[in-house]
């Protein structure tokens, strides 16, 4: 596979690639960085041929798909045969109203033997543990869930190339671990493939990385080349591994590798290099109002005979706490919020937003009124010419002065940074921009609980960074903030974690509480992990180290380790 000199432009002059050339052996592993707006996905729909560039040449498995700017359409229908790509977002790929059906959609296209057809269906499914899914309707599924059905989609049509852009963006911890082995195995076995992600430590698993600015390769080569160039990935947007980070922090040699970092520790214990604290890291519980602005009494929802999302959920929320809920795909986090919204009423038990029974008419209104709902894709929601236009939507739509319109949207674009941009079109965003936008619209409407689905799925490091910041200053003007989320540092973040596992509450209480040695098995059977730093200190501990307490936090690990010297 060869790009020779290739560049893009979309409507308005934007451009997408500039100048391109990059060559892919068979059987490598190529991951793509960079930040929101810099050129991944179009580069991705350029090598899995459902873009032709505007300038220079293509060649995919074997032919001569464009050259000059000018596309051979028979050889791009002939090179697509072999080609396979997963989307970001799981919406954009699914077909079908039936999983099974969904997953032999390809290899039907593809004129295959109803048998082999079959066969790869269940064989697809099962890799990517869906088999019970098989005759269920994908719209009922959760995000994570529709991801992994694409996957297996993708993977049913054996190509010989295989894009994956962001496909672990909506997947719990064992869901992208999984992904990750599967794609180790497609590799062995011959595959090219191809990973757009903004996780870090997935890039580590590629044979080369290359980092994407405005178009261009600004960065490539082999992952601990391209991570030793701290500065540089700081001024693209981008963050070094976690190891890399606290090797640094800690004085000790680089390394990306975490199993190598925790040998490096092991070897200082006992030098003097570092003197462990057995302090534990400090936790502040929230002091609670008598009255929960938010309750759920032995809550359970179907979305039919066969689908249980939630089992006899109870819990309360305060006003003012921000509360992290997790869970692997299709535990029933986003059906959580849903009820806690109003937008579904629990088949048995109550929810009650503020005191109103959300079967209720009154209780219905009072969601409305009190919940701020931010989507899985929020930015998908946008539509007005300007920004300002688009944040000013909901307020217009409550009939309110225009003066009070126009203080909302300037304090929810002051919120979240984007007041030099009121009059730029929404469209012409960065992707983390977009977010941001239409978090104000939300804003706008001065909810005092602000429920977020997955929020920084999708961004950027710093995107995900603008977003906490965000989140931290609605925090402190006394926004209650609860957040379905797949990362565990985000969760530490937290005043409470609630962990969910196949529709039922297994664990509530402080991020300490939550994390603790005695969940630690239970939060694994169920899909997910701990912190990075409570990993590597528990690691520590198994291997000889004193107590570190439970350090949540780099900050926390950091001063463990130095015995409270951070």
């Amino acid at each position: 596979m060869r790009l020779s000199h290739v560049s893009l432009f979309y409507e308005g002059g934007v451009t997408a690639l500039d100048d391109v050339s990059l060559e892919l052996a068979r059987g490598e592993r190529l991951c793509v960085l960079g930040a929101n707006g810099s050129g991944k996905s179009t580069l991705a729909s350029v090598i899995c041929g459902l873009l032709a560039p505007d300038e220079g040449e293509v060649e995919l498995v074997g032919e001569r798909v464009c050259a000059g700017g000018r596309p051979d359409l028979e050889a791009y229908r002939r090179a697509r045969r072999s080609l396979g790509l997963v989307f970001q977002n799981p919406d954009d790929q699914i077909v079908t109203s039936v999983v099974e059906d969904d997953v032999a959609f390809g290899p039907e296209n593809l004129g295959l033997p109803r048998d082999e057809i079959a066969l790869r269906v269940a064989r697809e499914l099962h890799r990517v543990a869906m088999d019970d899914y098989a005759h269920a309707d994908p719209s009922r599924l959760s995000g994570g869930q529709r991801q992994r059905v694409c996957i297996a989609g993708a993977l049913a049509m054996e190509p010989a190339v295989l894009v994956l852009d962001e496909p672990g963006s909506l997947l719990d911890v064992r869901g992208r671990a999984a992904i990750l082995r599967v794609m180790g195995r497609l590799a062995a076995a011959g595959t090219t493939l191809v990973h757009v992600t903004h996780f870090m430590e997935e890039a580590l698993e590629a044979d080369r990385v290359i980092v994407l600015d405005h178009g261009r390769v600004a960065l490539a080569g082999a992952p601990e080349e391209v991570f030793a160039q701290d500065e540089k990935i700081a001024g693209l947007g981008l963050e070094v591994p976690f190891a890399a980070r606290l090797s640094e922090r800690l004085g000790l040699p680089r390394t990306c590798d975490e199993a190598a970092l925790v040998d490096a520790l092991c070897e200082t214990k006992g030098t003097g290099s570092f003197v462990s604290s057995t302090q534990a890291s400090k936790t502040h519980e929230p002091a609670r109002p008598a009255s929960p602005i938010l309750q759920v009494e032995h809550a359970s929802f179907s979305y039919g005979p066969r689908s249980h999302a939630l089992g006899d959920v109870s819990l309360e929320i305060a006003a003012g706490t921000s509360t992290a809920i997790v869970g692997q795909t299709g535990s029933g986090k986003s059906t959580l919020l849903r009820l806690l919204c109003g937008l579904e009423a629990p088949d048995e038990g109550r929810v009650l937003v503020d005191g109103s029974d959300t079967a209720r008419r009154r209780g219905r209104r009072a969601a409305r009124s009190l919940v701020g709902y931010v989507m899985q894709h929020p930015e998908r929601q946008l539509f007005a010419e300007t920004v300002e236009r688009d944040v000013a939507f909901g307020p217009r739509n409550l009939r309110l002065p225009a003066d009070e319109v126009e203080r909302r949207v300037t304090r929810a674009l002051e919120l979240v940074g984007l007041a030099d941009r009121r009059d730029a079109s929404p469209f012409k965003l960065s992707g983390g921009q977009r977010r941001l936008c239409a978090l104000a619209g939300v804003l706008a409407m001065e909810p005092r609980v602000l429920v977020l689905d997955e929020p920084t799925a999708g961004l950027d490091p710093r995107g995900r960074a603008m977003l906490r910041g965000v989140l931290g200053r609605l925090r402190e003007l006394g926004v209650t903030l609860v957040q379905v989320t797949h990362s565990m540092e985000d969760a530490a973040r937290a005043d409470r974690v609630v962990a969910l596992d196949q529709g039922r509450l297994v664990a509530d209480g402080t991020p300490a509480e939550v994390f603790s040695a005695a969940n630690e098995r239970r939060l694994d059977e169920g899909g997910l992990g701990i912190p990075r730093a409570l990993r590597v200190a528990r690691e520590l501990e198994r291997r000889g180290w004193p107590s570190l307490g439970d350090p949540l936090t780099t900050d926390d690990l950091v001063a463990a380790i130095r015995g409270g010297e951070a």
